[in-house]
């Protein structure tokens, strides 16, 4: 179904709490929607049992919760999606796209990132056991080289830049790329803004949504928020979880970040007042395109802290 207005989302992976780099993320994706009256959605991208910590997903809710980031609609749940990726799979195959590829990790590192192609001639084995392996989808011809980030201002390039890629893990897991390509296109995403960390997977992305006959969103990446140490902030680095208490001085660093100016009589504000000034006052063109490092930290609220 043809989505009839704007719609952007935020789709966290339980693999931690929100940070203040997600945090931006977070905001810009929101205020977008909300600047150009438009639904924002929360997709909790749970397809990885083995990278999830415990109780991970209810905290971002309530962190989501306590920053006044309040989403559209019932939260989407990938874990609870499997008909909808094995009807992608089954349609990809249908079309000879797809083939098993049994090669070890040790060969795929020796080939620095780029894969060769090598168990391409078994494309036809899918149709008579079930596959051996990971499944990979043959990345031939166009997906976004005609695409231009809406942030960035560049084109996005070719999906085989590095070489047929993985739609199925070989424990069975469903990849991302093709999970999020089939939730976008499912959810009626029109817009998706998030980490430039992903600016490379839009390609592949792109090209699994022209496969399956479905139109992409627009696609704007944000830059990084870079840790003192030059390593972006993500919950792998530890970086410091948000805070209950932190709310509305998280939010006017991250307004600043994103290249507002929030009055300073906002910071005895409430979490609301401040996204309801960054909607009247928001600008892609204020967000800087290159990653940036941690000059100062938001200034805390006095007293004890409260967990999210």
């Amino acid at each position: 179904m043809a989505p009839n207005r704007y719609t952007g989302r935020f789709a966290p992976s339980p693999t931690g709490p929100l940070h203040l780099g997600s945090l931006v993320t977070a905001v810009a994706s929101f205020l977008d929607a909300r600047a150009h009256q438009g639904r924002w959605l929360l997709r909790i991208e749970d397809i990885d049992p083995l990278r999830e910590v415990p109780g991970a997903a209810d905290l971002i809710v309530r962190q989501l919760a306590a920053h006044s980031l309040e989403w559209d609609g019932p939260i989407c749940y990938q874990s609870r999606r499997g008909a909808l990726y094995r009807d992608a799979l089954a349609r990809l195959a249908d079309a000879g796209l797809l083939y098993a590829c049994s090669c070890s990790r040790q060969r795929l590192h020796a080939l620095g990132g780029r894969y060769d192609g090598a168990c391409r001639a078994r494309r036809d084995s899918l149709h008579n056991s079930a596959p051996a392996g990971a499944l990979r989808i043959c990345a031939d011809g166009d997906g976004a080289d005609t695409l231009r980030d809406f942030i960035q201002g560049r084109a996005f390039g070719a999906p085989c830049a590095g070489g047929d890629f993985i739609v199925l893990r070989r424990d069975g897991l469903v990849a991302y790329q093709l999970a999020t390509a089939v939730d976008d296109a499912e959810q009626g995403i029109t817009h998706v803004l998030r980490g430039a960390d992903l600016f490379d997977s839009t390609p592949r992305q792109c090209y699994l949504l022209a496969r399956l006959r479905l139109s992409p969103p627009d696609y704007g990446h944000v830059p990084l928020v870079l840790g003192t140490d030059g390593h972006k902030l993500s919950k792998q680095n530890l970086a410091p979880a948000l805070v209950a208490t932190d709310a509305t001085a998280n939010l006017h660093w991250a307004l600043r970040w994103l290249g507002l100016d929030p009055p300073g009589e906002l910071m005895t504000g409430k979490p609301a007042d401040l996204l309801a000034w960054g909607t009247r006052h928001w600008s892609r063109d204020k967000i800087a395109t290159q990653p940036r490092q941690v000059q100062k930290t938001p200034n805390r609220n006095p007293g004890k802290k409260k967990s999210v």
